[in-house]
């Protein structure tokens, strides 16, 4: 994700970074540029009947309409992006919350240095599981392996990371149990968190594995093609040349804001728009290593 200041307009105006919607559509514009331009010039120059050149200026009328329609699909497309990104965003906070709340609880519960050494290498072990997975990657690298003086972390890596590690949290609890080192109310509220986790899992796999209907990103595509490829037909009488920027600009815009939301409505990988969980990742180790200090 992209840190900025908000504030900066002229910042905003003047800067393009490598993930811009104008590098990636700036070849399709160039090819716009030359077919209005191959339009423009064909009307002008071999259009003379003033019966045909009043009903393709009358194009121009129905576009006008098709506008109105047309911002009010961009508007519900960029909403419904926005809301998964949002989304997914609440339930990193929420991972967040939970991750500190039970590392507070067991540090509270467990007397024995070496168990909650256990749980908050962890902890920390599941959220970065957890953005992985989200990612379709292991990157081993990055987890705690030596859990405490005598454990080292175990997992297979063709199966569901996440649920690995919170299955053996929640058996490292049972055992503390058996042990009587736990009574049944302090585990009641270890285990409100622990679900906590695997509810923030689904939540972002429902994100992750529920794209918006085919349909309706094909129709929206469609729909902006169509509109711009019969647009110069109309405005070239009333515009000239000219009406070959303008429209460039027109599909910039509208094509824009079809990519934005393809980029964010699944907001867990590495794109420039996407959540920054590594930031949440590194926040969460910082957590629990000044929890288990206090």
């Amino acid at each position: 994700m992209i840190d900025y200041n908000p504030k900066e307009w002229f910042t905003f105006i003047f800067r393009f970074h490598k993930n811009d919607t104008l590098r990636k559509l700036l070849p399709v514009m160039a090819g716009i540029v030359v077919y209005c331009t191959v339009i423009a010039y064909y009307e002008l120059n071999y259009i003379k009947l003033a019966e045909t050149i009043a009903e393709l200026k009358n194009i121009s009328i129905l576009h006008s309409i098709l506008g109105f329609v047309i911002s009010l699909l961009l508007v519900f497309r960029t909403n419904t992006a926005y809301d998964r990104w949002w989304e997914g965003r609440k339930l990193w906070g929420a991972l967040i919350n939970n991750s500190r709340n039970l590392m507070m609880l067991l540090n509270s519960m467990v007397k024995d240095k070496e168990e909650r050494s256990y749980f908050r290498n962890m902890i920390i072990n599941y959220a970065y599981a957890l953005k992985n997975h989200l990612r379709n990657t292991v990157v081993e690298s990055e987890f705690v392996m030596q859990l405490n003086s005598t454990e080292t972390l175990q997992y297979k890596r063709d199966e569901h990371i996440p649920n690995q590690l919170a299955q053996q949290l929640i058996t490292r609890v049972m055992q503390l149990v058996e042990k009587k080192e736990l009574s049944t109310e302090q585990v009641w509220l270890v285990n409100q968190n622990l679900q906590a986790f695997t509810d923030i899992c689904g939540g972002c796999e429902r994100i992750k594995k529920t794209p918006i209907p085919f349909s309706y990103s094909v129709f929206f595509k469609k729909f902006i093609f169509f509109y711009i490829m019969t647009m110069p037909l109309g405005y070239v009488f009333s515009l000239g040349y000219y009406a070959a920027p303008i429209i460039v600009f027109i599909f910039y815009v509208l094509a824009s804001m079809e990519l934005i939301a393809e980029e964010i409505e699944d907001p867990f990988g590495q794109d420039a728009n996407d959540l920054p969980t590594d930031n949440i990742c590194a926040a969460i180790k910082q957590s629990m290593h000044e929890l288990e200090q206090v």
